[in-house]
């Protein structure tokens, strides 16, 4: 199932409207200017992940409601088959595959990564994201150069990093061929 992003857009904007975050709020919680958050909300500019985890946080719903507008209703466990899951395509091609999206009060968020290989990135800095919390990245099959602020690593299939993805962090394909990788989006625990 691939989300529609028009519908994402509607959602986002009737969420911000119905409790009354201003347009400086919502751009301050996801870490934009106040033209660069329209031209998201809009649909005028691509839907990054960062961008909908961060505007579902301040919304104080899950991810899943901002793309299909159904709250994750299953408890105790889920089960998705190989090849299944809530498909996101954003950034530069990269799929990102949900492998839980209707498990509710999840403490993480699964996805299967593919991240294409692009010739005209190899020699570019890679975009660093940052996003609340933490994240493990499980190489499955290819190469991927991690960036994290200042460091790059050379990772491949085996190779596992966990970081802070509060603080900058990016990746991209190389050796001529698309990576996959399982990634974990653990949750910045609560404080009680």
């Amino acid at each position: 199932m691939e989300p529609n992003t028009e519908e994402i857009t509607r959602r986002i904007r009737a969420l911000r409207e119905d409790m009354e975050f201003t347009l400086q709020e919502m751009a301050d919680a996801t870490g934009r200017s106040v033209a660069e958050y329209e031209a998201q909300e809009s649909g005028k500019q691509d839907l990054s992940f960062t961008f909908l985890y961060k505007c579902a946080e301040k919304f104080g719903v899950d991810v899943v409601d901002l793309l299909t507008g159904e709250t994750p209703h299953l408890g105790g466990y889920s089960i998705v088959r190989a090849g299944d899951g809530l498909s996101i395509k954003r950034r530069a091609g990269f799929e990102y595959l949900h492998k839980a999206p209707y498990f509710k009060n999840k403490l993480c968020e699964p996805f299967v990564v593919t991240a294409p290989y692009l010739e005209e990135e190899q020699d570019k800095p890679i975009h660093l994201s940052r996003h609340y919390g933490q994240e493990l990245d499980f190489i499955i099959s290819g190469k991927l150069r991690f960036a994290y602020e200042d460091h790059v690593e050379e990772l491949e299939a085996g190779d596992l990093a966990l970081y802070d993805s509060g603080r900058g962090h990016g990746m991209i394909a190389v050796g001529g061929e698309p990576c996959v990788f399982l990634a974990i989006i653990l949750k910045e625990p609560e404080i009680m």
